[in-house]
Formats: structure tokens, sequence, C-alpha cells
């Protein structure tokens, strides 16, 4: 394969991970193999002294090696070295928390992109919007044009990235700079990427999506077949994207990459975590045991939270979200679930 050209902005040379889960890592084995030098930062000592000594990422990533020149280290001093960008894959829930240890040590200026996915329960910012409150508590100034946000997102299974498969995100900022740099950076022979202005709407899609995947996956359990789950995927578009154009993202976004493509893989891959948690949920488990089971963060329970606070702010309606929210959290049956999106009452088709 011939490497594709790029955009003639200069690319970013060292790179600050925030995260050692296994977007983390994915995005660390490409830069690394663009020539960039990699810092990434994990906030257990015990799980990066691990990473170290086996050279890989056992728990979240497994079977792909981490080359010697990949910097690990779980001190908070050393997170962002002499970093001139700052990738954040820290799960959303989880950011603030995270931030608020390392914003003594993040240098001024440095643009961060996130490749996190969700909406903070108790606040409902988005990740970008959670690190610029955090860093801005902190002494960032208030204007956020002072350092630059962005956020990497799309159709991006883990384990298909970390064996070079092909792929393909968006790089959305406000700043248009910062998403050409980006494009610059991380563009590589089987990782194309595109920009997109779009930022608020990229990041709502990448979290919204995870909801409909919860629900995609309980259609799975309950055996419904593809052509109930095909419908899930296009109603479930519908109302995301309604959400998403009330609160002032375009509606082309939902159509793209990080809408309707990212939505189709996390609700048809069977290794995603959303997707597998609804399927358990199908299947007549508890969100308790469910939770206990699957490895790593589900980012669409919480989010679901979230999501119904923001429908019922913008007054959208989301009856997919509010099945979902039932199932989740008040032990609503399954079958129940779908019994009540059936029997709405019938009405022209609209999209957005």
């Amino acid at each position: 394969m011939t490497t594709p050209a790029v955009t003639a902005a200069e690319p970013f040379s060292r790179v600050a991970i925030v995260g050692d889960g296994a977007m983390a890592t994915v995005m660390a084995l490409l830069l690394e193999s663009r020539g960039r030098a990699v810092t990434v930062w994990g906030p257990h000592a015990e799980h990066v002294a691990d990473l170290i000594q086996t050279r890989q990422n056992r728990r979240y990533l497994p079977g792909h090696a981490l080359p010697e020149s990949l910097r690990l280290t779980s001190a908070d001093a050393q997170a962002f070295a002499d970093a001139d960008l700052i990738l954040a894959a820290i799960p959303t829930q989880y950011t603030r928390a995270v931030w608020d240890r390392l914003a003594p040590h993040a240098p001024a200026g440095v643009p961060v992109a996130s490749v996190s996915k969700g909406i903070e329960r108790e606040t409902l910012l988005r990740p970008t919007q959670i690190i610029a409150d955090v860093l801005n508590q902190h002494g960032d100034h208030p204007d956020r044009a002072a350092r630059p946000y962005a956020a990497i997102s799309g159709p991006t299974i883990a384990d298909e990235l970390a064996k070079c498969l092909p792929a393909t995100v968006a790089a959305a900022s406000d700043d248009a700079d910062l998403a050409d740099r980006l494009q610059a950076t991380f563009t590589s022979s089987w990782f194309r990427v595109y920009t997109n202005a779009d930022l608020l709407g990229v990041e709502l899609a990448g979290a919204l999506k995870n909801v409909i995947a919860l629900a995609a996956g309980i259609l799975d359990g309950l055996h419904a077949g593809n052509n109930a789950k095909s419908a899930l995927l296009s109603r479930g578009l519908a109302e995301i994207t309604r959400l998403g154009v009330a609160m002032g993202a375009k509606q082309a976004t939902f159509f793209g990459l990080t809408g309707v493509g990212d939505l189709a893989t996390t609700c048809f891959s069977p290794t995603g975590r959303n997707r597998s948690c609804g399927e358990l949920l199908g299947r007549g488990k508890k969100l308790e045991q469910v939770l206990e089971q699957i490895p790593g963060v589900v980012e669409g329970v919480p989010t679901t939270e979230a999501v119904m606070q923001l429908a019922q702010r913008y007054r959208v309606e989301m009856p997919i979200t509010a099945a979902v929210h039932e199932v989740l959290f008040n032990d609503m049956d399954p079958l129940d679930g779908i019994a009540a999106l059936m029997s709405r009452e019938p009405k022209p088709e609209t999209v957005g």
C-alpha cells in the first residue's frame, strides 16, 4: 500500500496520551508507527508496571506488542513531558477526576484531542467540555481559544486498529488549524482522517450511539432478528439526530462517519461493550451482574441517564432511549420494552 498524501499542515511530533485502555493503546501504536514520540500515562501504577514488564496491554488489548520506544508512566509530573499535543483517552465518567489530578502539570496552551465517547452524568458535559472546565478552574484562560480542543471519532474497533485493518475517522474542532494538524499527524496508509468543523455534533454522535447499541444488544439477546435490528438502527439514528440538531449540531454530521458509520459498527460488532451489555440484558441478566462481567467501562449506561435529561431539557422525543432507560434502571422486561415501541401510535416516517 502506498502512503496517502496528507495536508500541508505541520504534524504534531510529541504526543502525551492520558489513559492506558484499549483505545489509548492503539492510538499509541499508530502514532509510534508514524514516527511520533509518544508517552502513555496511566492512572494506576500497578497496571502501568505490568505494561512496562510485559510490553503488552494484557487487560485491554492482549496480543499486541508495545515497542520499546513507547514511553509508559504513572507519574503525574511526567504525564505531559515536552508534549506538543495531548490525547485524552479516559472514559467519560472518570475524565473529571483524572484531569483534576493532572491539571497542575498540564502545559499551557497545548492542544487537547479527545477520543472518549460519552456525556458526564452529573453535568451533561461532553468530554472536551469536561477537560476545559477542569483546566479553566486550574488557571487556563476562560476563553477556550487559548487552548484549542478537538475530538477524533468514527467507527474504530480497537482490536481491528491494532491489526492495522483499514479505518476512517474524523478530526473535529472549532479550530480549523488544529483539525488539519491532527489529520497530518494521524493519517497513514490504513488510517484515513477527515476534518470536520462540527465538534458538538461529532461528540454527541459518539456518545448517543452507545445508547442505541445497548438497544441493539438487547434485540440480539432476545433473538429478535436482523429486520428488527436494522429498523432499530435507522430509527435510533433518527432520534439521536433530533436531539443533536436541537442542541445546535449539524444534521449532516449524524449521516457521516461519526454518526451512522460509528453507529453501525457499534450495533453489529460482536466485541463492543455496549452491544454486549445489551445482549446479556436481553438474555435476562440484571444490570449489576452484567457490569461485573464485562471488563472496562460500558459508557452507554451512564450516558443513557444523561441523554434522558437532555431529551427533557430540549423537549425531544426519544422513545428508544426511553425504553433502554426503563430496562436499565426501572427493571422493565426487555420484551415489554419492545412491545411498547411496536405499539406506539402509527405516524409518517421522519428522519432528523
